[in-house]
């Protein structure tokens, strides 16, 4: 059976609303978008809730008018700007020796337990990133293990809550109910990384609009993440400054001729601020020294903050570039050239069924990492904002019997928000209703007769076909 899903990324720039449909297979196909001006919001922090509600209750009229539902629950990002990472560990015993999804909800709920989260702070990933099972290091999946202690390394994420708060506020007045918060370059990570990168190790930076973002994936999990307040349009209030041009022709003259390999003798004419019937004449050097200014002193800034992680050398992969300032030419050399010789390239989205155009752009992976997150491509092991763990095993837990010699149990996961999934068992008995209770009522009376044939044979007639009260009335006789 299908299920709908809606994604919105409250960006400083854009607001982008996104609808798709999940099939039986998995498969993900997007039915509607809708992308409208970002209102409300700078520097990825809510400054207006009233505009900024505005805002996506006009992505989101549009993306529902194109796919034809009205769904009102979505999954949304927020900034990096008031986020910070802190690391924990948590350390459980298992007392029936072999380690099930309860174990691992337990032991990551003991490592955020003994985390110290600041008061003003909230929760949104609790992201596991190394199992230790008993004195066994570096256990890429414990589940189904034979262990008697589990220890865990976590980065806990978390947010300001008068931000998350303000978030909330703007996606309810649009008339939404939330189903998850993602960070949003968390979010960027999952639509840009392809699988050898996570296994080796991979930085990946988002260029947006008034902010830069970047988180660095080692193994099952993001490691660390840093925010800085620099995006690209700040690229366009330079070069209004430098020329004397209206912010709208600095954009212009950004996209045309913005060049960080090389730049030109050539000269255009623009507009003087507050005076359009005059025309200043410039040179591109001027446009290109300005440009490559600024963009070098974001990715120094970024260079600097990764160098501060102390993970770099465990980055294999290199460093995946995304985000709309991506779209400057020669940007993927500059950055090469910062990072030391690192391997760098730019991160299209991940391509989904039914996908317009203008969504395979950079600058729309964090929505589309929205959606794979919905899909079920989160961290292995997850604690959402919601506390709630997110993951992808059928778990079958064994009681102190073995229940599977008692009727013959089997495992049948219950699906819930997500991935997350809960274990019922079928113990072989008769069903009160439905199908196959006929066959079942059969079966248990034929049992019944096999096991009689071994008692008196007046025991059928006594105590109204009650076991326990036949067995009782035969001991009477015997003893």
């Amino acid at each position: 059976m299908s299920k709908t899903i809606l994604a919105i990324d409250i960006g400083s720039t854009k607001v982008a609303a996104v609808i798709a449909e999940i099939g039986e297979n998995n498969e993900m196909t997007v039915t509607g978008q809708g992308i409208a001006k970002s209102q409300g919001v700078k520097k990825g922090v809510i400054t207006n809730i009233e505009l900024a509600s505005k805002s996506i209750k006009k992505a989101l009229g549009d993306a529902r008018r194109i796919a034809g539902n009205n769904i009102s629950v979505a999954t949304i990002s927020i900034s990096n700007a008031y986020a910070r990472s802190l690391n924990s560990t948590g350390i459980v015993n298992i007392p029936h020796k072999d380690i099930s999804i309860k174990e691992i909800k337990r032991v990551m709920e003991t490592a955020l337990y003994n985390a110290n989260i600041p008061n003003e702070f909230e929760v949104i990933h609790v992201l596991p990133y190394n199992f230790k099972v008993d004195d066994q290091d570096f256990i890429e999946d414990p589940f189904g293990m034979n262990a008697s202690r589990m220890e865990v390394d976590v980065n806990i994420i978390i947010t300001q809550k008068s931000a998350l708060s303000n978030l909330k506020k703007a996606v309810r007045s649009a008339g939404l109910e939330i189903e998850g918060i993602v960070l949003n370059s968390y979010a960027s990570a999952l639509a840009v990384m392809g699988e050898d990168e996570r296994e080796l190790g991979v930085c990946v930076i988002d260029l947006g609009g008034q902010t830069s973002s970047m988180v660095v994936h080692i193994g099952n999990s993001i490691r660390y993440n840093d925010f800085l307040a620099v995006g690209s349009n700040h690229i366009t209030n330079d070069l209004s400054m430098a020329l004397h041009t209206p912010l709208n022709v600095a954009e212009k003259v950004k996209i045309r001729h913005g060049n960080l390999l090389e730049s030109s003798s050539d000269t255009i004419d623009l507009p003087v601020i507050g005076d359009e019937e005059n025309r200043n004449t410039i040179s591109l050097e001027v446009v290109h020294s300005v440009i490559l200014a600024r963009v070098e002193e974001a990715l120094m800034i970024l260079a600097k903050s990764l160098d501060k992680s102390a993970l770099r050398e465990q980055i294999g992969a290199g460093i995946v570039l995304t985000g709309g300032m991506t779209k400057l030419k020669g940007i993927r050399e500059l950055a090469q050239a910062i990072f030391h010789g690192m391997p760098v390239r730019i991160g299209l989205p991940r391509e989904l069924g039914g996908m317009y155009d203008e969504l395979k752009d950079p600058a729309f992976s964090t929505v589309v990492g929205l959606l794979l997150y919905q899909g079920g491509e989160h961290t292995q092991y997850e604690i959402d904002y919601s506390k709630e763990l997110l993951h992808h095993k059928e778990e079958f837990r064994h009681d102190v019997t073995d229940i599977g010699e008692l009727g013959g149990a089997r495992s049948v996961p219950k699906e819930g928000k997500g991935e997350k999934k809960v274990a019922e068992f079928d113990l072989g008995l008769p069903e009160v209703s439905g199908r196959g209770t006929k066959g079942k009522k059969r079966k248990e009376a034929q049992r019944s007769d096999e096991g009689d044939d071994l008692l008196p044979p007046d025991f059928k007639q006594r105590d109204g076909g009650n076991p326990f009260s036949k067995f009782v009335n035969w001991a009477k006789q015997l003893f």
